[in-house]
């Protein structure tokens, strides 16, 4: 039996990786670490919590010395590293949590891996996943390629942009036997309500502004984050060692035509006069070295493991809305207390 360590599973991406994993391989054995922070919640889990091949280990990847013991204590033959402090906001408000999460705690998780396989890595994995944002910022053409030299704009790119040079200097230095992705904007259930998808759902069910940043020019391509999960086993199991692959959803949108469609979506679930939800719309100051456009040219992911999308954005959305609208004891849990004081200091109107 494979014993698989994906971390940060208990937050949005994560949830729906472990869970795909604990599915779709019953003979494997998914170990779940999370810290547990704001954005980690084991209720994206429940349906799988009793699971004889899930088990959830409670842990911060900065911990050196626990990380080492838990490979020591239980071996595992592949690693799926998703644990980050990811979003950006939060990176310039307190840069130096990004620098040891995404930073130190990836530099520990290699260190570990290699403590326990030595150089005996035949049949092992480790699979590090990184965001398109370390390509920094795109104009109104062209598209990021695997090949595209790094440029990160934030705290939080930056950081993420050095563990993915980390990694890939771990292949070359010690043979470690590692593989790399980098990925659009996902959304989806389950995502926390400070990002702008169910941030804007969550605000117009309650009849709140919806905030904007700047003009709301801003160009993102985005990802259904059950498409990544199908991304991320294909890479995990088929992905040649060494390589990196770009993972998008060739759904290119600006944040305000974006925000206008799902307010229209909005208005017709909660059965209100078109246009109702639009009103809240509120700009606000643009966020420092707001990067303007990312798009990811995913052909070598298509060409060489036959992933692509399987929603275009307005199902997508469509189910994404229909998901939390249905689970509004979810989001009453999860928006209350830290979020509340970030989300209050974070936007302030123009």
């Amino acid at each position: 039996m494979k014993k698989i360590l994906i971390t940060g599973g208990a937050g949005f991406i994560g949830s729906h990786v472990v869970r795909f994993f604990v599915n779709q391989y019953p003979e494997y054995e998914i170990f779940n670490l999370d810290k547990l922070t704001y954005a980690g919640n084991l209720e994206n889990l429940k349906d799988i919590q009793k699971r004889s091949n899930y088990h959830f280990i409670k842990a911060d990847i900065v911990d050196e010395k626990a990380i080492l013991e838990l490979f020591k204590k239980n071996k595992f033959d592949g690693v799926i590293h998703l644990a980050a402090e990811s979003h950006v906001d939060r990176s310039i408000s307190n840069p130096t949590e990004f620098i040891y999460t995404n930073i130190v705690g990836t530099v520990n998780l290699l260190n570990a891996f290699r403590n326990i396989w030595k150089d005996d890595f035949s049949q092992k994995r480790f699979y590090h996943i990184s965001t398109d944002e370390v390509y920094g910022s795109l104009g109104e053409e062209g598209v990021f390629l695997e090949t595209t030299p790094y440029d990160p704009r934030s705290p939080y790119s930056a950081s993420k942009a050095s563990s993915d040079h980390l990694v890939r200097a771990y292949y070359h230095t010690f043979g470690m036997p590692v593989v790399l992705s980098n990925c659009s904007n996902n959304y989806g259930p389950f995502q926390f309500p400070e990002k702008l998808i169910p941030l804007a759902i969550n605000n117009i069910k309650h009849g709140r502004s919806i905030p904007i940043y700047g003009k709301g020019e801003n160009i993102r391509d985005w990802l259904f984050v059950l498409d990544h999960a199908r991304a991320i086993d294909l890479i995990f199991h088929k992905g040649k060692l060494g390589e990196t692959y770009n993972i998008g959803g060739n759904n290119e949108w600006k944040n305000i035509d974006l925000i206008h469609l799902l307010c229209d979506i909005m208005d017709r679930k909660l059965g209100q006069s078109e246009g109702t939800s639009r009103q809240l719309i509120t700009f606000v100051k643009d966020r420092a070295g707001h990067d303007l456009r990312y798009a990811i040219d995913s052909s070598k992911l298509q060409k060489e493991l036959g992933w692509k999308p399987s929603l275009n954005f307005e199902t997508g959305l469509e189910k994404t809305v229909d998901w939390y609208l249905n689970n509004q004891i979810w989001l009453d849990n999860v928006t209350s207390g830290d979020y509340q004081k970030f989300y209050n200091n974070q936007y302030v109107k123009r």
